[in-house]
C-alpha cells in the first residue's frame, strides 16, 4: 500500500481530491494531488488517521462534518490578494454601474458582495473608490464580503495588514486611509465600516450563496481558476438565478466564462470587461 511523504496512506488520496472537488470546487490534477496531500495531512494526522481513506470517510459520513469541512476550506483557500488589483475594473463598477443603478432606483440600496474576499482587500478597494467618489453621501450602498476561509474572514475583521499588501495601492491612498501599528497597517475604521458585513460562505453551498446573490454587483474574482470547469457552471448558474436584473459580475481578467454560460454576456464598461446579466444595459451606460 502506497505511503506518502507525511507516512500516510495514500491510495484513497484520488477519493478525497475528488470529494474536495465535488464540495468546494477547488480542482488538483494529477500534477497537483500532492500539493493536496500536503495541506491536508496535518488535518489527517491531528485525528490520528493513519490514512486518507479515514478522513474521506469522516469528511463524507460523519454527522459533525460541517465543522471539519470549514478547516479544510482554510486548508485549500488562497488568500494571495492586495489592494487595487485590476483596478479597471473596479473603476469601471464605481463610475458607470453604480451611477446607473442610483438613477434607476434612487431610494433602493445598492448592494456590492465581493466574494471571495480573502483578507479584505477587495471589498476596502471598492470602499476607497467609493468614498473618493463621494458615492456613499449620495446613495445608500451596501458592500458585503465573504470568503471560505473563516481565517481570512477573521484576519479581514480585524483590518490590520502586512506591507506586501499595499506594492499597488497609490501612497496618497494609504497615508489617508491607514495608520501603522507596529510591523502591521491598521485600517482608517470609518472605511472599515463601509464593509457592511463580513462572513464564511462556500460558493459550492447554493443554500448558502443565496443570502448574498441578489447583490446587482458581485465581484468573484480569481477564484474559478482554481476551480473544475462543472464546479464554475454550477456557481456560475447559480448567481444567475439570484442575481437581479440588471446585474453585473466581474471575474479575474485571466478568467473566461465565455464557454461555460450563456446567462452573462461580456461587456465592455467603462474600458473593462464585464459580464451583465441583461444586455440592455448597454445602451443605459452609453459605452
Amino acid at each position: 500500500m502506497p505511503v506518502d511523504a507525511n507516512g500516510l496512506s495514500s491510495a484513497a488520496l484520488p477519493m478525497l481530491r475528488d470529494l474536495v472537488q465535488e464540495r468546494l470546487g477547488v480542482f488538483y490534477d494529477a500534477a497537483r494531488i500532492e500539493m493536496l496531500a500536503d495541506r491536508l495531512a496535518p488535518l489527517v494526522l491531528e485525528h490520528g488517521f493513519q490514512s486518507y481513506l479515514e478522513y474521506y470517510y469522516l469528511l463524507k459520513y460523519d454527522a459533525n462534518a460541517a465543522a471539519e469541512w470549514r478547516r479544510v476550506l482554510d486548508a485549500v483557500s488562497v488568500a494571495e490578494t492586495y489592494f487595487w488589483r485590476e483596478i479597471d475594473q473596479i473603476r469601471a463598477i464605481v463610475n458607470c454601474v453604480v451611477p446607473a443603478l442610483a438613477r434607476r432606483a434612487p431610494y433602493s440600496p445598492i448592494r456590492i458582495w465581493s466574494s471571495p474576499c480573502a483578507t479584505g482587500e477587495e471589498p476596502l478597494t471598492i470602499a476607497m473608490l467609493l468614498e473618493e467618489s463621494g458615492w456613499f453621501a449620495r446613495a445608500p450602498i451596501e458592500i458585503h464580503a465573504s470568503d471560505g476561509s473563516a481565517a481570512a474572514v477573521e484576519r479581514a475583521r480585524r483590518g490590520r495588514f502586512r506591507e506586501r499588501a499595499f506594492r499597488s495601492l497609490p501612497q496618497a491612498m494609504r497615508e489617508r486611509y491607514f495608520t501603522r501599528d507596529g510591523d502591521l497597517w491598521a485600517v482608517d475604521p470609518s472605511l472599515h465600516q463601509r464593509v457592511r458585513s463580513w462572513s464564511v460562505l462556500n460558493l459550492m453551498d447554493e443554500e448558502e450563496l443565496t443570502a448574498m446573490a441578489g447583490a446587482p454587483v458581485v465581484f468573484c474574482r480569481n477564484v474559478f481558476i482554481y476551480f473544475a470547469e462543472a464546479a464554475v457552471r454550477r456557481v456560475v448558474e447559480a448567481l444567475a438565478r439570484y442575481m437581479p436584473s440588471p446585474a453585473y459580475l466581474c471575474v479575474g481578467a485571466s478568467e473566461s466564462l465565455l464557454k461555460v454560460t450563456s446567462r452573462f454576456e461580456l461587456e465592455e464598461i467603462g474600458g473593462a470587461f464585464v459580464y451583465v446579466k441583461q444586455s440592455e444595459t448597454r445602451r443605459e451606460l452609453h459605452v
